[in-house]
């Protein structure tokens, strides 16, 4: 498994972080918003206990009644769960904070700041049938502070406190919905963190399997370069050293039976010319180089050297035939063609015992084709037997060779009638 790195691991923290947040923009305000207005009632009580008239009796129960509500408050905040939600132990700290409010807001009005509180946690700590009675019960201590003090002595005391509960009230609705869209945008937040998350997730194990299988693609790649280069040298080493070989054997074995030293003589100046023909073929196999009879000739007159060579040492009439118009073609195509007519010819020379060959090269359009035809005693082609360790690269070495160029080859061949080969490869200029 790839480890990731350190900044992607802050980053993913991070993206929780921001997550939490999306999911309750008001949690500092639930967390803190409670001790702050009690704070603040508090400092109010003790700022203005002696102009609102707060007698022996008011201090008394103020002083036992605001710890009681910091330490109900503490209390909550420690049992809060995680995930609050409205149960029965909710509700009666909401209540209870609401008597306690109450009580201590009759004895000074400036109390009612803490009352505020049930403003934004009734729908987290009440029931929703409670709800709305609840926030409703927060805004009378409210209106009571704001209209003079709880409760009204006259009617237009009752008037005016009647007013500010229905304004308290709309501000708390208008206050909600906005509360509301606030949810559905952090919802919505919330949605898009977590897709940005999951594609995050999903792309970073798409670059490891990725990565993965570039490092895979690379050692197979390496291990198919590693195998063509090997079938390239055995085709290549077929082609010069084993055919130069047995050409040679083929002129010894002449010089084994010849009548006159002067024939001796000549068949062994043949063994020569092939035996170091064949070490300047291995040598350029080895560098990749084109083919010595290439080096300075075209296809068309490479193969015509080839083909009168080949009759020469065979005794057999050869014939090369060139149709078209002949044009320079690309190195490999022109190399790939003459390894074909050396490995046909040399098929040939060995089991077509043939009195007459041709070989002919055609320039059409878009392709370029090699037949090589003999009147020899043929051969079954379904009956071919595999080919052995010992054995050369034959038919199948054409096709290989051929094939990877995205041609072809054909054999025509039956027992006593002798054989064609035709090998079809697509025409590519000298320059591409």
């Amino acid at each position: 498994m790839i480890n990731r790195p350190a900044r992607e691991r802050t980053t993913a923290a991070e993206l929780a972080d921001a997550v939490a947040t999306a999911e309750d923009p008001w949690r500092v305000v639930h967390r803190y918003g409670a001790y702050v207005l009690l704070a603040i009632a508090t400092v109010l009580i003790a700022a203005t206990g002696d102009v609102v008239g707060m007698n022996r009796l008011d201090w008394t129960v103020d002083l036992f009644l605001i710890p009681a509500a910091l330490l109900l408050q503490l209390w909550w905040t420690w049992k809060e769960p995680n995930t609050p939600r409205p149960s029965g132990v909710s509700a009666a700290v909401y209540w209870v904070r609401w008597a306690i409010t109450l009580v201590v807001a009759m004895t000074n009005p400036f109390f009612a700041f803490f009352a505020a509180v049930g403003y934004y946690d009734a729908d987290r700590l009440l029931p929703r049938r409670q709800q709305k009675p609840g926030i409703l019960a927060s805004v009378l201590i409210v209106a009571g502070a704001q209209s003079g003090g709880l409760w009204p002595d006259s009617m237009l005391g009752w008037t005016v406190f009647g007013a500010l509960v229905v304004a308290n009230m709309a501000f708390v609705v208008v206050t909600g919905h906005l509360q509301e869209k606030e949810a559905e945008r952090a919802r919505v937040q919330i949605r898009t963190i977590q897709e940005l998350a999951e594609t995050n997730a999903a792309l970073q194990q798409a670059m490891d399997e990725n990565a993965a299988l570039h490092a895979q693609l690379l050692v197979q790649a390496r291990e198919a370069g590693v195998a063509d280069e090997r079938r390239r040298l055995a085709a290549e080493i077929h082609d010069t050293i084993a055919q130069g070989l047995t050409g040679i054997i083929a002129q010894l074995q002449v010089v084994k039976n010849a009548p006159t030293l002067e024939k001796a003589r000549e068949h062994l100046d043949r063994a020569d010319t092939l035996a170091r023909h064949s070490l300047g073929e291995a040598r350029r196999s080895v560098h990749n180089l084109s083919p010595a009879a290439l080096a300075d000739a075209t296809l068309p007159e490479a193969l015509k050297k080839t083909v009168a060579e080949w009759g020469v040492r065979t005794g057999v009439r050869a014939d090369f035939t060139l149709t078209g118009t002949a044009q320079p073609l690309h190195d490999e195509i022109e190399a790939t063609l003459l390894r074909i007519t050396e490995e046909a010819l040399s098929n040939a020379a060995r089991h077509a015992h043939a009195s007459r060959l041709g070989v002919t090269l055609s320039f059409m359009a878009g392709e370029v084709t090699l037949d090589v035809r003999d009147d020899g005693r043929g051969f079954d082609p379904l009956a071919l037997p595999a080919r052995t360790d010992t054995g050369g690269f034959g038919l199948d070495g054409m096709r290989a060779r051929a094939e990877r160029l995205a041609g072809d080859v054909t054999v025509e061949s039956e027992p006593g009638g002798g054989t064609a080969i035709s090998a079809r490869v697509p025409l590519v200029p000298h320059d591409q």
